[in-house]
């Protein structure tokens, strides 16, 4: 047994001798990663401290509430039929593309019937009888003067289908 103790002694003694060995080498890789210039890490930036908040619009609608309030759908109203509307079928007279107002009466022509002489925006002079259409509102020229057109106008009233109304157009002097 003293043999196996005086074996094991050697054994350690030579295993730490050998840890002894010449570490120049080792020692000079240390000295050159310590030499090295190291790379500047930036700081933590500076937290600035919260701030409390005190929400001051608590009285006005809430953003994450529908904006939208569903209505249920009312039964469409009925159209009025008083059995006024314009002639769809009939073809569009060249004075029914203006308004009345852009329209100037201008004076008078008979020849065998009673003409009115009527001027458009774009300065034609056009020829009328009574039962032609002038106007955006389907105006039937019902008499001519001297002094104004006498018309009948179908308006519409939307879903209260359509009305008639008189109407006139006064003549202008021509200078």
């Amino acid at each position: 047994m003293l043999d196996r103790l005086k074996m094991s002694m050697v054994l350690i003694v030579f295993s730490l001798a050998g840890c002894q060995q010449n570490k120049d080498d080792l020692q000079t890789y240390v000295a050159e990663v310590k030499a090295q210039q190291k790379s500047d890490i930036p700081p933590i930036p500076v937290m600035k401290p919260y701030e409390k908040f005190d929400y001051a619009a608590a009285e006005i609608r809430d953003p994450f509430l529908p904006t939208v309030v569903d209505v249920p759908e009312t039964a469409d109203e009925p159209i009025l039929d008083n059995g006024i509307s314009p002639d769809s079928n009939r073809r569009k007279e060249a004075l029914e593309t203006f308004e009345l107002a852009q329209l100037q009466y201008v004076g008078t022509l008979e020849q065998e019937k009673k003409w009115a002489l009527v001027r458009s925006p774009d300065g034609v002079i056009h020829r009328v009888q009574v039962g032609n259409y002038m106007g955006l509102n389907h105006g039937k020229i019902l008499s001519i003067s001297d002094n104004e057109l006498k018309l009948n106008e179908i308006v519409s009233q939307g879903k209260n289908g359509f009305i008639e109304r008189e109407t006139s157009v006064s003549a202008v002097e021509v200078k």
